[in-house]
């Protein structure tokens, strides 16, 4: 699963997500840092008959990544290549797709 979650309101998605990564991953992010990649949609891991409605954003990451709040632990995959990890539907089957497909440097 991806760091995330609801949006406050009147919050931009870009405000959230920044939020959000302090949050779940002790992670200082600005908006101007973030491309956004558009909305995807896919059905929910952890909730039956419920459907997951994302805006995905890009960001290059070069400070560490800690898990806090409730993230458990944290796993760098090769979107190529993600092993045998049990992953969201989302994530295998939208977003490592759009990363492995995405120009050098944006990965």
């Amino acid at each position: 699963m991806q760091p995330g979650g609801k949006m406050e309101p009147a919050e931009s998605p870009g405000d959230a997500l920044c939020r959000e990564l302090h949050e779940e991953l002790a992670l200082s992010v600005e908006p101007d840092e973030l491309r956004y990649l558009g909305q995807y949609s896919a059905v929910a891991a952890n909730e039956p008959g419920h459907l997951v409605i994302a805006e995905v954003f890009h960001l290059r990451v070069t400070s560490d990544v800690l898990p806090s709040a409730e993230i458990e632990e944290v796993t760098w995959v090769k979107p190529e290549a993600p092993g045998s990890l049990v992953l969201a539907p989302l994530t295998r089957d939208v977003l490592l797709p759009l990363c492995a497909k995405a120009p050098i440097g944006m990965a």
